[in-house]
C-alpha cells in the first residue's frame, strides 16, 4: 500500500533546512510500516529503535547527557550498522516511553542536522510531554490518518478510475458512476486502517475485514484502563460509546446529558479532550457566522467524529449487506456515514479545519463549513442522488459566498443561485466518490489568476 504522505516525506528528505520528523497520528495507522517502508525505498540503511522493546537504549538516552557524537556510537553499537549521514535513516518508534529520547531531537537538529531522524510513537504519549523537554522549533511534524479514499483505490487497483477523477474528466465518470459508488460503498465498510485493508486485499472477506475491525476498537478500548485511573476510564467509555448513537440523529450536535443521565459537561470535558488528543475523535465546531477566521465564531456547541469510517460502521454494527443493499438499517444511518467520510476526506486531503453552521431558528444547518483562498465556503452532504438542499440554499441567500459545494452520488454539474441583491454563488455539484479532490476545485475557481494567465 502506498501512501500519499510519502511525497511529503521525501521532500523531506530533500529539504537543505530539514529537522528530525516526527511522524504523528493515532495508534494503528501505519506510522511503523510507513518509516520502515520509505527508509527501505530510499536509503541505503535503516536503524531501527523501539523503545518499549528496548530497555538498554532506553537507559542509554536517559543517561547520555545529549553527547550526542558519543550517543551516534551507541546507536551504531547497537544496530551494528554503521550510521552513515545522508545515507542512514535513524528510526526512533514509540517514543513516548523514552521522554529523553524525544528531548534528543533537539540535539540532533543543532548537533547533527546532517543525519535523517524520524521519530513516532502514541499521540497521546508524545502531546503529554508538552513543555517536559519537548522539543519546541527543533522538529518538523507530519501528520498520518487512515488511509483516505484515494489511496484506498490505488491499494485495490483502481489506478486508471482514479486518474480519471484526479484528471476531473466528468464525461468519462459517468460512464462509471455506478462502479465508483459500489467501490465508495466499499470504503464505507472497510474505511482506511491499513489492517482492515491489507485484509480485504488478502482474503476478499467481508467477515475478515469486521474481525479485525472490532480488534482495533478492543484495542483502543484496552487503552481507556491501561492509561488512566478508573474513573476516568468509565467517562471515556461512556463517551466513545455515544459518539456514533448521536451521529446517528438527524440532528447530529453532542449532547452531554445524552451520553448518560445526569452527566454535566464538566465531567465528560477531559475524557473528550483525552480522545481527541489520542486521535480517536474529531470535533467540528458550530460557528454562527460565517466570517474569517471560522475559529473566531465558534459558539460553544460542535459534533463529534471518529477516526476512521470503517471503524464507525464497526462500531454500530453494520453489516456489508446493510450498506450494498441499502436495506433500512443502512437508509437510516447512510447520513452519519457520508458526513464521516466527508469530514475524513476533508482532513486527508488539506490543512482544513471543519466547522459547521446553523441558523439562529436552528431550522437551516449547513454540515461543514471551511476557509481556503481568502473564501468562506459551504459544503452540503448529501447520502444519495437527492439533492434538496434548502439548508444550503438558505445560506447561500443570506450571506452570498462566491462559490458553495454540494457533495452526493450525482454527477458533476456547476451552477448558479442567484441572490436578492443581484449576486451569485457558484453552485458545485461534487460527486461523493471525487471528494479529495475538494481543495484542488476550490483553488481553480476562487484563487486570482497568476501573472502569466493575465
Amino acid at each position: 500500500m502506498e501512501r500519499t504522505l510519502e511525497t511529503e516525506l521525501k521532500r523531506w528528505q530533500l529539504s537543505p533546512v530539514r529537522k528530525p520528523l516526527l511522524l504523528l497520528g493515532a495508534r494503528q495507522v501505519g506510522k511503523t510500516w510507513l518509516m520502515q517502508h520509505f527508509g527501505q525505498k530510499h536509503f541505503q540503511s535503516i536503524v531501527y529503535i523501539r523503545f518499549d522493546r528496548n530497555e538498554r537504549m532506553r537507559r542509554i538516552f536517559e543517561t547520555s547527557n545529549f553527547d550526542m557524537q558519543e550517543l551516534l556510537l551507541l546507536i551504531q553499537a547497537e544496530a551494528k550498522t554503521k550510521v552513515q549521514a545522508g545515507a542512514t535513516l535513524i528510526i526512533l518508534d514509540e517514543i513516548q516511553e523514552c521522554p529523553a529520547a524525544l528531548t534528543s531531537l533537539k540535539y540532533f537538529c543543532e548537533d547533527l542536522p546532517d543525519y535523517h531522524v524520524m521519530a513516532a510513537g502514541s499521540l497521546l504519549g508524545i502531546k503529554q510531554h508538552h513543555g517536559t523537554g519537548f522539543p519546541v522549533g527543533k522538529v518538523n511534524t507530519m501528520t498520518l490518518r487512515p488511509l483516505s479514499f484515494k489511496e484506498f483505490m490505488f491499494a485495490l487497483g483502481n489506478d486508471f478510475d482514479l486518474d480519471f477523477i484526479q484528471n476531473r474528466k466528468w464525461n468519462s465518470l459517468k460512464l462509471i458512476s455506478d462502479r465508483l459508488s459500489f467501490l465508495l460503498k466499499q470504503y464505507y465498510y472497510i474505511g482506511g486502517m491499513p489492517e482492515a485493508v491489507s485484509t480485504f486485499l488478502r482474503t476478499q472477506d467481508f467477515n475478515e475485514v469486521r474481525r479485525v475491525q472490532n480488534e482495533i476498537l478492543a484495542n483502543y478500548a484496552n487503552d481507556f484502563s491501561k492509561h488512566v485511573p478508573t474513573a476516568m476510564a468509565a467517562k471515556l467509555s461512556l463517551l466513545w460509546e455515544s459518539v456514533p448513537q448521536q451521529l446517528a440523529k438527524e440532528n447530529k450536535r453532542f449532547v452531554y446529558k445524552e451520553v448518560q443521565n445526569n452527566m454535566r459537561s464538566r465531567e465528560l470535558e477531559s475524557a473528550m479532550d483525552w480522545l481527541q488528543r489520542a486521535g480517536l475523535i474529531y470535533k467540528v465546531d458550530r460557528i454562527n457566522e460565517p466570517a474569517l477566521p471560522l475559529g473566531a465564531y465558534r459558539n460553544g456547541a460542535f459534533k463529534l467524529y471518529f477516526l476512521d469510517v470503517g471503524l464507525l460502521g464497526a462500531k454500530c454494527e453494520l453489516d456489508i449487506s446493510s450498506i450494498l443493499e441499502k436495506n433500512a438499517i443502512f437508509r437510516e444511518f447512510k447520513g452519519a456515514l457520508s458526513e464521516q467520510y466527508v469530514q475524513q476526506e476533508i482532513r486527508a486531503a488539506s490543512d482544513f479545519t471543519p466547522h459547521y453552521w446553523q441558523s439562529d431558528s436552528a431550522k437551516a444547518e449547513v454540515d461543514f463549513i471551511i476557509q481556503t483562498c481568502g473564501n468562506v465556503i459551504p459544503l452540503e452532504v448529501k447520502a444519495e442522488n437527492n439533492t434538496k438542499a434548502k439548508s444550503l440554499l438558505t445560506y447561500c441567500r443570506k450571506y452570498n459566498p462566491r462559490m458553495a459545494v454540494r457533495i452526493s452520488m450525482n454527477d458533476q454539474s456547476q451552477n448558479l443561485v442567484s441572490a436578492a441583491n443581484g449576486s451569485h454563488t457558484i453552485l458545485f455539484d461534487l460527486p461523493l466518490y471525487a471528494t479529495f479532490m475538494l481543495p484542488d476545485i476550490c483553488k481553480d475557481i476562487l484563487a486570482p489568476p497568476s501573472h502569466a494567465e493575465l
